[in-house]
């Protein structure tokens, strides 16, 4: 290949001198524009309290990229959207590089020495095939993106709040911004290609045959005659290409294209327990939770900025679906334009508000029945795909709430009973264990005799009348297999997992005492948990006041068990079953496939509904909903019978599965309150257990 021909082209071709000029100049203004804007950020976040995120900064960075580059998160819940997203990262990822190549080679190293220069050659070919297939990746995804956002419009796209008067907000702006973001990139990404289309068609160099989707363009400008005019027209579009370039570069920090920088932060912070182990209170802290933005860290106000309005926690959250007060997205929404208005560091565009109170947060900016309609189901933290922590957030308002007095009179009465007995039900401490005096056999009592397995029974599997029969079960299938197991009978408080998520952290904190002291007394090998909100707690939570146990879920045992062959299946069930995924044991824990592993040891056909492991539904329960009055809208199914609908367009299904007992109180209420008694069956996993072994 001789130096006549060499692959490789001028920047800027046929450009007089003041014009170049001109560029460098309107370059140097946007990134000043743009250094200004992401000052004002900084500035902001520095505001916030400190957040100790810089541990294992080596997994943080893996774990991030790994997100990043895959969009895992955003193609779990619509395999559509996460590839045309991820078309439009590495076409922008790749056009972005491909910009820093030749400013690099043009700008730099051709001052230094000439012969260094590498943009040329066979570098320059696979340059251009590589940015050409990419380059229309990103024109194809943005326009599935555009699509999907002004035809298909999805609920997720949906900015209508449920917990305001359409006529107390206007979501104009943000629509707006979002058409100009998406319009500014794909006419980026468009002129570019006409660019480069004109100036092949204009010089006709062989080897730009390389530039696949350039060359096919300036083939069709020679079908129309656009050819004769291709240099004039390749200058005014040239023009045309950087000033839109330049634009959308000092127009980042200002929109919503700032969760392109903000985004790839907020991973590499992101605490992977958000919401399973919460924030203690400091020993010595005054007042408890949030009452102004001064109580947030940098890292909740990186998470205001990092929202990119995208809907996922908003379709996934069961509350905003039943109808109450909340949607967690317009709650970061809400707050950041708060932030902005308190702190700086604006938007361009922003929804207009009225704002209410004084700046107080909890019950003033976010209103009271908004934060008590969360049900804690982790559902927002697990779709977010740019790693907000919505439910520590949520906690720490209501911990002021609480704080304030500001409390839903049920629950209130709750918490006391609890406080005063230990136990949600108000009852006697030596009435636990009552439950066992139906069994054939005795109990041990873990603190007077060495077990293997502590069995945590939980309040409502040990008082409420209509699940004492369940757990009554769990102990004959315990006792069938032969496991050495007992209780703590009296002992035994409350795990404290829903007090600590309504905020109630003092409370929390007593039972944890109370509870870590009878087990310190106690000799057994692992604790076993049959309600997944005490698994929760014990497991992630307890270790941080001195509790370090080994916990599993029954179903985890009962599995292992099955493997070992301990699990003797007499009766091989038969019929259709579809499992319900509780929150805490799916999203929390992550336990998912035991359960599953159980249904189909036991014979029977086991058919998913659409929403299953961390992507499941909720009951409703959760987060001290259980023990709080109805705010949802009239007539709305709630979310524990918009789940029995679900599973009923499954065909020929008996069997509603859960293993939880809270899930069973809520969807055998559900059954009969959606007027489908008699269609489906709700069971308790171990009631089918017993079933097949008996």
């Amino acid at each position: 290949m001789t130096d006549a021909i060499v692959p490789a082209r001028e920047v800027f071709r046929n450009f007089p001198a003041p014009l170049v000029a001109a560029f460098y100049l309107l370059s140097a203004l946007a990134i000043l524009v743009f250094c200004y804007g992401a000052w004002l950020r900084i500035r902001k976040y520095r505001r916030g309290r400190p957040a100790h995120r810089m541990s294992h900064l080596g997994r943080r960075l893996r774990r991030a990229a790994a997100a990043i580059g895959s969009h895992s998160t955003l193609g779990r819940r619509h395999a559509g959207t996460g590839a045309a997203h991820f078309a439009i990262f590495w076409g922008f990822v790749a056009l972005f590089i491909g910009t820093v190549i030749i400013m690099i080679d043009y700008d730099m190293i051709r001052f230094v020495n000439p012969r260094w220069q590498f943009w040329k050659g066979t570098f320059y070919l696979w340059y251009s095939i590589t940015l050409d297939v990419l380059g229309a990746a990103f024109v194809v995804g943005l326009g599935a993106m555009m699509a999907r956002r002004w035809w298909v419009r999805p609920a997720a796209l949906d900015y209508s709040r449920p917990d305001r008067d359409p006529q107390s907000y206007d979501r104009a702006p943000y629509v707006a911004d979002d058409r100009l973001f998406l319009w500014l990139l794909f006419w980026i990404g468009v002129t570019g290609f006409l660019v480069e289309a004109l100036r092949i068609a204009a010089d006709r160099p062989p080897f730009e045959a390389w530039s696949v989707v350039g060359w096919q363009l300036a083939n069709l400008f020679d079908l129309t005659g656009v050819t004769a005019l291709a240099n004039p027209l390749h200058l005014a579009g040239w023009w045309v290409h950087a000033l839109l370039a330049l634009g959308f570069v000092a127009y980042i920090p200002y929109s919503k294209a700032i969760h392109m920088v903000v985004d790839m932060a907020n991973l590499l912070f992101k605490d992977e327990r958000a919401g399973k182990q919460l924030p203690a209170v400091p020993e010595g802290a005054g007042a408890q939770g949030y009452e102004t933005l001064a109580d947030f860290t940098w890292k909740e106000l990186l998470d205001l900025d990092a929202c990119t309005k995208c809907g996922r926690c908003h379709v996934a959250c069961p509350a905003r679906a039943s109808g109450a007060p909340l949607s967690p997205r317009d709650l970061i929404l809400e707050l950041r334009e708060h932030a902005e208005a308190t702190f700086g560091g604006s938007s361009w565009l922003h929804e207009t508000a009225v704002r209410e109170g004084d700046g107080r947060v909890a019950g003033g900016v976010i209103k009271a029945e908004t934060l008590w309609a969360c049900t804690m189901c982790l559902a927002c933290v697990e779709a977010c795909p740019v790693g907000i922590e919505h439910v520590p957030l949520i906690v720490q308002l209501r911990r002021r709430l609480v704080g304030d007095g500001t409390l839903d009179a049920n629950l209130q009465g709750v918490l006391e009973k609890i406080g005063r007995y230990g136990n949600s039900f108000g009852q006697s401490e030596r009435l636990r264990g009552r439950w066992t005096q139906g069994l054939p056999f005795k109990v041990k009592d873990a603190r007077k005799e060495p077990v293997e397995y502590l069995w945590f029974v939980g309040d409502y599997a040990s008082y409420d009348p209509s699940l004492q029969e369940l757990t009554r079960a769990v102990a004959r299938v315990f006792q069938r297999l032969g496991l050495d197991f007992g209780i703590l009978y009296d002992g035994e408080r409350n795990s404290g997992n829903d007090v600590r998520r309504v905020g109630e952290e003092g409370l929390y904190q007593l039972l944890v005492e109370k509870n870590l002291s009878v087990l310190g007394k106690a000799q057994f090998k692992e604790i076993i948990t049959t309600d997944p909100h005490s698994y929760n707690t014990l497991r992630f939570e307890y270790p941080e006041f001195g509790g370090t146990f080994r916990v599993r879920h029954y179903t985890e045992l009962l599995s292992d068990l099955l493997a070992a062959g301990r699990v003797p299946v007499a009766t091989r069930l038969t019929g259709v079953a579809t499992y319900h995924d509780p929150c805490y044991l799916s999203r929390y824990t992550e336990v998912t496939e035991a359960p599953r592993e159980i249904l189909r040891a036991l014979g029977l056909t086991l058919v998913e509904m659409g929403r299953n492991r961390a992507n499941s539904f909720c009951c409703g329960a959760g987060g001290g909903r259980i023990w709080m009055g109805d705010t949802r809208t009239p007539g709305v199914p709630t979310a524990s019978e918009q789940r029995i609908h679900e599973a009923l367009e499954i065909a020929g299904v008996r069997y509603f599965v859960v293993a939880c007992p809270k899930d069973v109180t809520m969807y055998r209420d559900a059954v009969k309150t959606s007027g489908h008694e008699g269609r489906i069956e709700v069971k308790e996993l171990v009631e089918l257990v017993e079933e097949a072994i008996a």
